[in-house]
């Protein structure tokens, strides 16, 4: 099942804005092009960014069967390196001026500002029939983990988006997150799937050219991890005037309750729909979603499954739980769950590990009306004093209490990090509401985040 062979269908349409209009047919022809140098199934690295040649080279090694590896192009050169020893790609489709990779590789092809840098070492690469892409889920740490994804697995979750979030041809999202993030590159999929027209952009949300480029070719979708989102809260988003928008999305981590709400009112008001949905790279990106006309009826809520799959809970002894309000690992099932991990190229030969079933490490319930909340991560639970205490729920009970606040933590001991002077009043709340007594509490000046906007708990500073 491979989706992009039949892109031709969308002809003339356009596929892609990047400084100028490219046709489907035209994206097609550069895309096979660009494959066409590679002449067989092999792994290439792609360092993405948000640009034409990106785009037309993932859909490329898609539409000819080549695997890609998707890594951000701002990835280090040691940690490239490390990934290359590993995994050991016959190309790297990567920016020309990459100057690294130029002194160490041969030049096969150039499209755009982009290279095919030839791989002077050969490899046998024995890689499964139905593996199709690779997927960090660390952003640009480098790490060697990588999540391995069928065609099915890529096909079946955007068609399954494109069917709740009813994507037309007419439709022309903007990208805001990077296209090497499994939410990122779903909002790709799903609307090429379609016949869209993606708006590429690496310009920040926080830049006027953003806004600019947004209004004047007339963007109609718009998609945010929770970082996002609190930055256009910031920006005062309800005073915006952008009529061609008509659909907001948010995934990547829960967003404030407090926040969803209030989006949900703006783009009720302005006659947009908003979207709050849940997933993770292991399933390709998308799990479930909140339909926007329940998205104040159910704030705080991740949904209901997305069409084809199924979302249950589970207890600590692998029971099934049914009753309403009761916390259990969030378990989904589908096509779109990964074949599994890779942690070198032995493993690109491996098969289907996980059969469709996705232990999500999520904690969560139901409620009465099937709609599932989000409590925590299963390794966000410590014991404190005997009682087990969700890392999670004390940062969403700061933040009830106007406290910006991210929580980290071993067995009997928890630590609070701040970024206000505000260390005597989280004191006292933990006390008063957990009853909890000598927690480490922290003022520091920024959170670290990834670029996808995720909080790196590992770089706090050392309790």
């Amino acid at each position: 099942m491979n989706s992009f062979k039949k892109i031709e269908q969308f002809g003339s349409r356009s596929a892609v804005y990047a400084e100028r209009e490219y046709s489907y047919a035209e994206m097609g022809g550069i895309a096979d092009a660009i494959c066409a140098q590679v002449g067989e199934r092999t792994l290439v690295f792609c360092l993405c960014s948000n640009n034409k040649e990106s785009l037309f080279g993932y859909v490329g090694f898609i539409r000819g069967g080549v695997v890609p590896v998707l890594l951000d192009a701002s990835i280090q050169p040691d940690r490239l390196q490390r990934l290359i020893a590993l995994y050991k790609p016959a190309y790297i489709w990567a920016e020309s001026e990459n100057q690294s990779l130029s002194n160490a590789m041969d030049h096969s092809f150039v499209y755009g500002n982009y290279t095919l840098f030839k791989n002077p070492e050969r490899f046998q690469q024995e890689l499964d029939e139905h593996l199709a892409l690779l997927l960090t889920t660390s952003g640009s740490t480098g790490s060697p983990k990588f999540v391995r994804l069928s065609y099915e697995n890529i096909f079946k979750n955007a068609e399954s988006i494109a069917e709740y979030l009813d994507i037309k041809p007419d439709d022309k999202p903007i990208t805001t997150l990077p296209m090497n993030y499994s939410y990122g590159l779903s909002i790709i999929n799903s609307h090429f799937i379609k016949g869209a027209t993606v708006i590429a952009t690496d310009a920040s949300i926080l830049k006027k050219e953003f806004w600019d480029l947004c209004k004047e070719q007339r963007a109609t979708t718009f998609g945010g991890v929770p970082f996002v989102y609190e930055m256009l809260d910031r920006l005062k988003f309800e005073a915006f005037d952008l009529p061609s928008l008509k659909t907001l999305t948010q995934a990547g981590g829960k967003l404030n309750p407090g926040l969803a709400s209030k989006f949900a009112a703006v783009c009720n008001e302005k006659g947009m729909r908003f979207f709050t949905m849940y997933g993770q790279t292991e399933a390709t990106a998308r799990m479930s979603y909140l339909p926007h006309e329940k998205n104040q009826a159910k704030v705080g809520s991740i949904g209901i499954a997305i069409p084809g799959g199924e979302l249950m809970l589970q207890d600590e002894e692998g029971n099934n739980i049914t009753a309403p309000h009761v916390n259990g690992e969030l378990i989904y099932k589908g096509a779109n769950v990964s074949l599994g991990y890779a942690e070198s190229l032995a493993d690109l030969s491996k098969t289907d590990d996980n059969g469709g079933v996705l232990h999500t490490g999520d904690l969560a319930y139901v409620d009465e009306d099937g709609y599932f909340y989000i409590t925590g991560r299963i390794k966000r639970i410590i014991k404190v004093a005997g009682s087990r205490i969700s890392l999670d729920e004390v940062e969403e009970l700061l933040g009830e209490h106007g406290h910006e606040c991210i929580c980290s933590g071993t067995d009997d001991r928890m630590h609070v990090y701040t970024l206000k002077e505000d260390c005597v009043q989280i004191k006292k709340i933990i006390k008063e509401k957990l009853n909890l007594k000598g927690v480490k509490v922290t003022e520091i000046k920024e959170i670290p985040r990834n670029q996808f906007g995720k909080i790196l708990y590992s770089e706090l500073p050392a309790g």
